[in-house]
């Protein structure tokens, strides 16, 4: 599977942006990666070149840091909570029924790009145990079929 073809170019505001602070690497993925979803390798190659910092130095850092995504991401992004007050009402059942309808495991992206689904360990909104962010939005209180039709809901 060949990689998308990115304008690169467009990486050139950021730089310009950057470059009189030393140690921008972190300022500078995060704009790359609001500019383009997601960190693709020729980004982080044009990175690396640009910046002054080793390849790995670049990998490193990029997937240290939970908030980098080195893949493309969905339209809409599922985060279920399984911690503890959400695992023990029921979120289980939740994630394998969401898995099932959508095809794919908790951490993947759908094929079409319509939907990446994540499992968390906490949300802060136990009291509405199982909870999932559905772009950004807190549900509570899920059933496997609500969640499956939110999913299925989403263009």
């Amino acid at each position: 599977m060949s990689e998308e073809t990115f304008d690169l170019n467009a990486l050139e505001p950021i730089f310009s942006e950057f470059s009189a602070q030393r140690g921008a690497l972190i300022p500078v993925l995060q704009r790359a990666q609001e500019l383009y979803g997601y960190l693709p390798g020729s980004v982080l190659n044009t990175i690396s070149e640009r910046m002054h910092v080793p390849l790995s130095q670049v990998y490193g850092v990029a997937t240290f840091y939970a908030q980098f995504y080195l893949t493309r991401r969905g339209r809409n992004i599922v985060r279920q909570c399984d911690g503890t007050a959400c695992h023990v009402r029921g979120a289980a059942k939740i994630i394998r029924s969401v898995e099932n309808d959508l095809g794919i495991k908790a951490g993947q992206t759908t094929p079409d790009y319509r939907v990446t689904y994540e499992i968390v360990y906490c949300l802060g909104s136990c009291g509405l145990a199982p909870v999932a962010s559905v772009n950004s939005e807190v549900v509570g209180k899920l059933v496997p079929e609500k969640m499956v039709e939110i999913t299925r809901s989403m263009k």
